[in-house]
């Protein structure tokens, strides 16, 4: 029997230009246009389709360093949508537990799958069985890179996103070196910025010299996890698939105002509803915070107003995820770090000491305590049918003229009935 070095097969699934691909599900006119999607408060390009790439539009380039070419060539602007994106992503991960649930979502639109129990002759069209499946059940273009090893199916999927099939497999291909060769060092996965300068100062430019470099030196001159590159590069497994889903020690809610913020009430209103949009996410895993921290801060670009940033933390008598408690605990630290004549740009809420929700009744249990449990599953029942703040708290406020700047929205939302595109038949 093979051992399992040479058995073993790893999938990455990666979407296309997903934020772009999420827009354009639901707006058919730009499938073929150049379309950028912006970070919060339209601040700098996050994600591009190819037609945009073209044009020479970077990664990460301001918007407005970008504007001349985005209006001389009427590319679709669109503003960051994430509980769209949120919800595609969901869908696209259910999608791949189909075909195996050794599947381990790495980011937002990646995950590594194992394939292993396909033969090396079959493993190829079960890729193209899998992005073929996934665009015709929710709509998003992928690429797929197969390898032995999860570094190696990095570099597939680069070689993938290149191919009009999407998808690429190296297994059984014995001598790699041509393919490596064509990596740069900085492309290969783990490799950052200093690692990335270190190897090239010692004449390290390309995955294959890497791969064909001795452990000894890497170890000595390097670290463990660069040894461990090199290795999943010689197509030896040194990274398993974390399969497992670990629950989150803290829960943070922070955004930058889309105009700065001088007045007390504002600020509260923000405070409130970044403390209910935490509350909701620690309930929605069953999960209870022994305390809360709120910060504020001003821009350090804009000396000339003053600059000003603090921050508090309290523990909570009991641990709790009501979100009436976590409210009242925010305002009362927001009231002692508040100071007069600042402009703030930016307020946050961090709900820490994460633990398991006891279903039971504690020695300090009340009727009312239990009413208030009531409540909050009616409020969370509530907002996920008809949408978020659906029902909410007066401290939130109605207008929110703080919030984030989202000037090219497409204002669609899949988990909300009532933002889903309508269509009128003639």
């Amino acid at each position: 029997m093979l051992s399992t070095q040479y058995t073993k097969k790893i999938a990455l699934v990666d979407c296309n230009s997903f934020y772009v691909s999420c827009e354009r599900l639901f707006n058919p006119k730009i499938r073929k246009k150049p379309v950028v999607v912006l970070s919060n408060n339209d601040g700098c390009i996050i994600s591009r389709s190819n037609e945009a790439k073209a044009l020479g539009i970077k990664m990460g380039e301001p918007y407005f360093k970008a504007k001349d070419i985005i209006i001389k060539n009427n590319v679709n602007v669109f503003s960051s949508n994430y509980s769209l994106y949120g919800d595609l992503s969901r869908r696209v991960m259910r999608t791949l537990k189909r075909f195996n649930s050794d599947i381990e979502v790495y980011s937002i639109d990646e995950a590594f799958m194992d394939l292993s129990n396909f033969s090396d002759s079959e493993v190829e069209n079960v890729g193209r069985e899998i992005r073929s499946t996934v665009l015709k059940w929710t709509g998003i273009p992928t690429s797929i890179g197969i390898a032995k090893t999860k570094t190696l199916s990095k570099v597939a999927n680069h070689i993938a996103k290149k191919k009009q099939s999407g998808v690429t497999s190296l297994v059984g291909i014995e001598n790699i070196d041509l393919i490596l060769e064509k990596v740069e060092i900085n492309d290969v996965w783990g490799i950052g910025k200093q690692l990335t300068k270190f190897y090239q100062k010692n004449g390290i430019y390309n995955a294959k010299q890497l791969k064909n470099k001795s452990n000894t030196w890497i170890k000595k001159c390097s670290n463990v996890l660069s040894s461990r590159t090199a290795m999943e590069l010689r197509g030896i497994s040194c990274i398993d698939l974390d399969t497992t889903t670990s629950k989150r020690k803290s829960c943070v809610v922070s955004r930058s105002f889309g105009k700065r913020v001088e007045r007390y009430q504002e600020l509260k209103e923000a405070v409130a509803n970044y403390c209910l949009n935490a509350s909701e996410k620690i309930r929605s895993e069953s999960l209870v915070a022994k305390a809360i921290t709120v910060f504020v801060r001003t821009s350090s670009f804009q000396r000339n107003f003053g600059y000003y940033s603090n921050s508090k933390t309290v523990d909570f008598p009991i641990a709790t995820n009501n979100s009436i408690e976590t409210v009242k605990a925010a305002i009362s630290i927001l009231e002692s770090i508040f100071k007069n004549g600042y402009r703030y740009q930016k307020v946050g809420v961090m709900l820490t000491g994460l633990s398991n929700a006891n279903g039971g009744k504690n020695l300090f249990s009340s009727e009312k305590d239990e009413k208030l449990k009531k409540l909050m599953r009616s409020m969370d029942n509530t907002n996920y049918r008809y949408g978020r703040s659906t029902l909410s708290l007066a401290s939130a406020g109605v207008y929110k003229k703080w919030n984030m700047k989202k000037e090219h929205s497409s204002k669609i939302d899949t988990a909300d009935f009532y933002c889903l595109p309508t269509i009128n038949a003639r």
